[in-house]
């Protein structure tokens, strides 16, 4: 019977390509040198089994995993002070809209709906600001 704990992974395209592109970002950060990165592009685009292919980045750091997330936050909001005076700018139309309903007596909530689109705009703006600061890949050498 074989043994299968020796056997090897075979790999893919993708796993060649996830290894290229981390040797690529360590090049662009100054981590190699351009021979160095030109001969470990070439023993990746080479190597036919995923051991091979570990071997190439483990003197390398492994990325921060990306932080996906409620993109309004109090961080958030204390690093753009845009996003303070829209936060405060929803909040004021919010108080006047449902004074105004309160006021009027009217039985149906028209306000939901203005409601629904500030926080809508809110959360937008949020998520572009923390869009906007993610690190960029590096440029394909």
């Amino acid at each position: 019977m074989e043994d299968t704990s020796s056997a090897r992974i075979r790999a893919a395209d993708a796993d060649r390509e996830r290894v290229a592109t981390t040797v690529q970002t360590a090049g662009a950060e100054g981590r190699l040198t351009l021979d160095e990165v030109e001969e470990r592009l070439s023993r990746v685009y080479s190597a036919r089994f995923t051991d091979e292919l570990a071997a190439l980045t483990t003197d390398l750091p492994r990325p921060a995993p990306p932080s996906p997330g409620f993109p309004l936050t109090r961080e958030a909001l204390r690093r753009h002070p845009a996003l303070r005076v829209h936060l405060a700018v929803v909040v004021a139309i919010a108080v006047l809209v449902v004074v105004r309903w309160a006021v009027l007596g009217a039985g149906f909530f028209w306000p939901a709906f203005p409601l629904f689109w500030l926080g809508v705009s809110l959360l937008v703006h949020a998520r572009v600001r923390s869009v906007r600061e993610r690190p960029r890949a590096a440029v394909p050498y």
